[in-house]
C-alpha cells in the first residue's frame, strides 16, 4: 500500500510540474508580448537597416505570427554564443533569427517545425583557392557559437586548415576576410549569399560543408507554445503569406 501511494504521489507530483510549465503560450498573451533574441547582424534574417531598425525575413514571419496570436513581437539583440542561456535563463522567449538545428542544440532546447533549409558553406577572396584542398594550412574564419562553427569542427576540414579565427558576427569575419586577415569563412549560405551579391571579390566554393535545416529555439516545457506557433506557420503556408514573405527577400528562388 505504502509503494502505491508513493507511486501514486510522484504521478501527480509529475502531472503536476508538467501542467505548471506548458502555461507559456497563456502567459506570453497575457503578458501581450513575445521577446525574440536575435543577432541583429545576421542578413537577411534580421539585420538593421540605415536608420537602425531591425528587418528581415525572421522579422516579418515573426511579427505576423505574433499577430495572429494576438500579441506584439518585440527583438532583442543578444550575443550569439550566449543565446540559449539567454533563452533558459527566460530574458528572451524565443530564439528567432535563422536558427540552424543541430544536434547540440536538441539536447538544450526545443525547436518548431523545421522552416528553411540552408546550407553551411565557405567564402574565400584568393582566386587561386577553388575547393576544400586548397585550404589545407589556411586560416578560418567563423562565428562563435554558430551552426557555421559546429559544421566546421565536426567536419575533415577542421583537421586539415591552419588557425581559426572566431568572432562574434558574421560581419566581423567577414570584414577581416575582405582585409586578408583571414583566408576563408565558413558561413550558413542564406547569409553568406547576401554578402556575396554586395561585395566584389567575394567566391563561393562549390563545395557543400553540410547541409541544414532552420527552427524557432524554445524552452523544452514549452509546449504549447510550440504547437501554437507550428500551427501559425502551417496555416501561413496554406494561405499564401509566408510565400508572400518569402519572395520579398528572396525573389522566386
Amino acid at each position: 500500500m505504502k509503494k502505491i501511494f508513493k507511486l501514486l504521489l510522484l504521478t501527480f507530483t509529475i502531472f503536476s510540474i508538467s501542467f505548471a510549465k506548458d502555461n507559456a503560450l497563456k502567459n506570453l498573451q497575457e503578458k501581450g508580448e513575445m521577446v525574440i533574441g536575435l543577432d541583429d547582424t545576421f542578413a537577411p534574417m534580421g539585420f538593421r537597416d540605415e536608420k537602425g531598425n531591425i528587418i528581415g525575413f525572421d522579422i516579418d514571419l515573426a511579427n505576423e505570427v505574433a499577430n495572429r496570436m494576438g500579441v506584439k513581437a518585440v527583438f532583442k539583440p543578444c550575443e550569439w554564443d550566449g543565446i540559449i542561456f539567454d533563452l533558459r535563463s527566460k530574458k528572451i522567449d524565443l530564439i528567432w533569427n535563422g536558427l540552424t538545428i543541430t544536434p547540440q542544440r536538441e539536447q538544450q532546447i526545443a525547436f518548431s517545425t523545421p522552416y528553411f533549409d540552408d546550407d553551411q558553406i565557405v567564402i574565400v577572396r584568393n582566386p587561386n583557392i577553388k575547393s576544400f584542398e586548397d585550404l589545407k594550412e589556411k586560416n578560418i574564419g567563423v562565428q562563435l557559437g554558430s551552426a557555421s562553427y559546429f559544421a566546421f569542427e565536426n567536419s575533415p576540414l577542421s583537421k586539415t586548415t591552419g588557425k581559426v579565427n572566431k568572432y562574434s558576427t558574421n560581419v566581423e569575419a567577414l570584414l577581416d576576410l575582405e582585409a586578408g586577415r583571414t583566408d576563408a569563412v565558413v558561413i550558413d549560405a542564406v547569409v553568406g549569399k547576401y554578402y556575396v551579391a554586395k561585395k566584389d571579390g567575394f567566391v563561393v566554393l562549390n563545395e557543400i560543408l553540410d547541409k541544414q535545416q532552420m527552427g524557432i529555439g524554445m524552452r523544452k516545457q514549452d509546449l504549447s507554445l510550440k504547437n501554437k506557433i507550428d500551427e501559425t506557420l502551417a496555416n501561413m503556408k496554406a494561405d499564401g503569406s509566408f510565400n508572400k514573405i518569402y519572395q520579398k527577400w528572396f525573389g522566386n528562388n
